[in-house]
């Protein structure tokens, strides 16, 4: 069976998770490093703002996104004659990818952020060293842990996201398709055996990705013990 199977779903969704997951690293690293600097109540308001996709149903989340940057409306119509078209395109599924899995990042990294020990930050600031080289040589290697993990929920979030995905970029053969609507697809002709395939494929990606988080959340354990 494998030898007749379009391998164009698995890749389009690799590729969506991977640009997806490195936008998702710089922008949610970015953002909680700042937010856990702010005061109670604007941490508050910007948790609220930041987290309302982990908690918004996906398909509510692609709908918002087509009102702003749909072809009919002002900003798609802008960036469709400049060349970028989020709809029906592989990039589109990159935008939606990035929206449903910031809030892990966001969320997992202001954790790590709000655990390390600022007496290190503290004793480098006396020492002369620069907030840029604190942030780069200390705070990061310290939380670098809290980070991978953050990265590799998004990533897998990313991987398996459907909701949004199919409602900006919809499911065109070797052009937008990817696992979780190639899914969706199968299901939809009475194909049972081609889904269960890509379930399968599924499955066997989020086992890897979870042993991977597990591995690094025991490392986290020990390095705090020690």
């Amino acid at each position: 069976m494998t030898a007749s199977v379009d391998w164009f779903p698995l890749w389009n969704s690799l590729k969506i998770a991977l640009v997806s997951g490195l936008f998702v690293a710089v922008f949610g690293i970015a953002g909680a490093y700042y937010a856990a600097k702010l005061p109670k109540v604007l941490k508050g308001v910007l948790d609220v703002i930041l987290t309302l996709p982990l908690v918004l149903p996906p398909t509510v989340c692609g709908y918002c996104l087509l009102l702003i940057v749909g072809i009919k409306r002002p900003l798609g119509a802008f960036l469709d004659s400049l060349g970028f078209r989020f709809v029906m395109t592989w990039y589109g599924g990159v935008l939606a990818a990035v929206v449903v899995a910031f809030p892990l990042m966001y969320r997992t990294s202001r954790g790590a952020f709000e655990a390390f020990d600022e007496n290190l930050a503290f004793a480098g600031q006396t020492l002369g060293l620069s907030d840029s080289f604190i942030f780069w040589r200390i705070r990061l290697p310290a939380c670098r842990q809290g980070l991978l993990a953050g990265f590799v929920l998004s990533f897998a979030r990313a991987l398996g996201e459907y909701g949004a995905t199919s409602m900006l970029i919809g499911y065109i053969p070797g052009r937008t398709a990817t696992v979780s609507t190639t899914v969706y697809q199968l299901y939809r002709l009475n194909d049972n055996k081609g889904a269960a395939f890509w379930v399968t494929v599924n499955l066997v990606f989020s086992t890897v990705i979870l042993m991977s988080v597990n591995i690094l959340e025991n490392k986290k354990k020990r390095v705090s013990e020690h």
